[in-house]
């Protein structure tokens, strides 16, 4: 009588995940939906709808969003994609991440066994947050080194007797990326009923900016006190000049800095990955006894305190 075969853990955890993921897609497709006339009966000679994987993706989505949006994590993680300058809704990045993190958890299974699935399928979300905050970042540092520019283009057209909405209308066309987007998004807000002052405020907490919450501030007391806004731009303007060029100026003498705090983090690990190619045999020590395993928890709280210590060397605010 011939044995049964027995089923592994990488090969089980990968089949119940491509199980649970066909299951998703089934159930998208087959969600029950409104009976609709067919597009070409109602509306002769339109283009053609989506196809079918476009139609899944969409019933998929809709299924994550109804209990994100119950949770409140819609509202949590719409300013994150607005800050990061990512142009999609809550519930397609969700269901994205869910995907990667499925395939990462088959992919780690199937090769390296079951734990290596689940690690590589926490690190996909921890990634993705990761990214996002790299986005921002990013995001905000090309908005301010834009500020300058932008200010300028904004006195100019108010000394070409443009009003305030106009001036601001003409930076949303004639700046870069973000600062267009950003300017037109206060002009479609005001256009909308917003009070212009908000829509300044709330845009200066999107880019984090101070010098922005200092033009804002400018605007609100010249529209309350009146005088020439132009002129007060340009002093504005001059302000965050100079404020830039003191930070390009620590930048450069702290550049230094910077490379040796990035090599002394670099190199422990480095010695330690070379170790433990070159002599396995001498770092499975520190793994063959608790005073090993309290070594290596001592190194990394000494490693963080150390990286803590180095960052504030090293960073400056002004």
């Amino acid at each position: 009588m011939t044995p049964p075969l027995a089923l592994s853990p990488q090969l089980a955890l990968g089949v119940l995940a491509i199980a649970l993921a066909v299951l998703v897609v089934v159930y998208a497709l087959l969600a029950p939906r409104s009976q609709r006339l067919p597009l070409a009966r109602r509306r002769p000679g339109a283009a053609p709808g989506p196809g079918l994987l476009a139609t899944a993706t969409t019933q998929a989505a809709g299924l994550v969003e109804r209990p994100l949006r119950r949770r409140g994590g819609a509202a949590a993680a719409a300013p994150l994609l607005e800050r990061a300058g990512v142009k999609m809704a809550p519930q397609d990045l969700l269901l994205r991440v869910v995907g990667a993190a499925l395939a990462a958890l088959v992919l780690g299974s199937l090769l390296a066994g079951p734990l290596v699935g689940l690690l590589l399928a926490a690190a996909v979300p921890l990634a993705v947050k990761i990214a996002l905050g790299v986005l921002e970042t990013r995001r905000q540092k090309a908005f301010a080194d834009q500020l300058e520019d932008s200010l300028q283009l904004m006195s100019s057209g108010l000394r070409a007797g443009h009003s305030l909405l106009q001036a601001l209308n003409g930076v949303a066309q004639e700046a870069e990326q973000p600062t267009s987007e950003e300017f037109a998004r206060i002009i479609n807000e005001t256009r909308l009923g917003r009070e212009l002052g908000q829509s300044l405020e709330a845009a200066a907490r999107r880019m984090d900016s101070e010098d922005f919450v200092w033009v804002t501030q400018a605007i609100a007391i010249n529209r309350e006190v009146g005088g020439n806004l132009a002129e007060v731009l340009d002093g504005v303007a001059h302000t965050i000049r100079e404020r830039n060029q003191i930070r390009r100026q620590v930048q450069a003498l702290s550049a230094e800095g910077r490379l040796s705090a990035y090599v002394l983090m670099a190199l422990p690990v480095g010695v330690t990955l070379f170790l433990g190619v070159a002599n396995p045999g001498y770092i499975a020590r520190f793994t063959q006894s608790l005073v090993g395993y309290g070594l290596i928890g001592l190194s990394v709280v000494l490693m963080v305190v150390g990286a803590l210590w180095l960052r504030k060397v090293v960073s400056f605010r002004f």
